[in-house]
């Protein structure tokens, strides 16, 4: 009977560090997705503008089941949870001429960058440039800095310093207003992009981990009608 307890014991203990430190314990089920097709639930918007005219029209809305960023008036949503150790797969498409957005990882402090960006890590969106990294009050390395972020001297994190590390190609972006696939791992402080099956940015030596996940409202409308996390231990090579 006393060897039974002990085994009742050591298996709850078992399953209390599995909770605790499984990337399950960081707000993430298997496949789990952000957008439920149907509001906003899970989500809060900071848009600098709703503070002074609270009746204007919000810039995220859903629309026949997706989520749309209609890039005015502009601003971030962000989820309500910090996640860790994840691949965030994402579809999006670019509704009209033009085209810029973003994924925001690990973001924290709310309008850390010219009152309007939350710290955080940026995986670029904008057509042309789609898997740019840009760093927002932290940073991150990657393979040949200098010839794909500029001279050392240029580098920084804040307004006025060179915060662009252009992706490893330009060609994996679809034409306007064709749906791309867009695949984001974030392992500790390492993450890598994809763009339609393409690897097209990897990162290292990140200053942040984990954080929230935002979408940008940035100029231009955006629709998203994929948004699924899986929690990782390694990543994909």
């Amino acid at each position: 009977m006393k060897s039974r307890k002990w085994m009742s014991y050591y298996s709850c203990l078992a399953l209390l560090l599995l909770l605790l430190f499984s990337p399950m314990g960081c707000g993430i089920e298997p496949s789990s997705s952000l957008f439920n097709g149907e509001d906003l639930e899970g989500w809060h918007m900071d848009v600098p503008l709703l503070d002074s005219l609270p009746g204007a029209q919000k810039p995220f809305v859903v629309r026949d089941g997706k989520l749309v960023s209609l890039g005015e008036p502009r601003g971030h949503l962000l989820t309500n949870k910090e996640y860790q150790n994840y691949r965030l797969e994402v579809e999006y498409r670019f509704t009209g001429q033009g085209g810029n957005c973003g994924i925001l990882v690990h973001a924290s402090t709310p309008r850390a960058l010219y009152k309007m960006f939350p710290k955080s890590i940026e995986v670029q969106m904008e057509h042309g440039n789609a898997g740019d990294f840009w760093v927002i009050v932290e940073d991150i390395e990657v393979d040949n800095m200098v010839a794909r972020r500029g001279p050392k001297a240029e580098w920084g994190i804040v307004e006025g310093t060179n915060r662009r590390i252009v992706n490893l190609t330009d060609n994996a972006e679809k034409p306007l207003t064709e749906w791309n696939t867009m695949m984001i791992e974030c392992l500790e402080s390492e993450i890598k992009v994809w763009v339609n099956g393409e690897l097209v940015n990897y990162g290292f030596n990140s200053t942040v981990g984990q954080g929230k996940i935002a979408l940008q409202a940035e100029g231009t409308e955006v629709e998203f009608r994929k948004l699924v996390l899986t929690p990782i231990t390694a990543l994909t090579r």
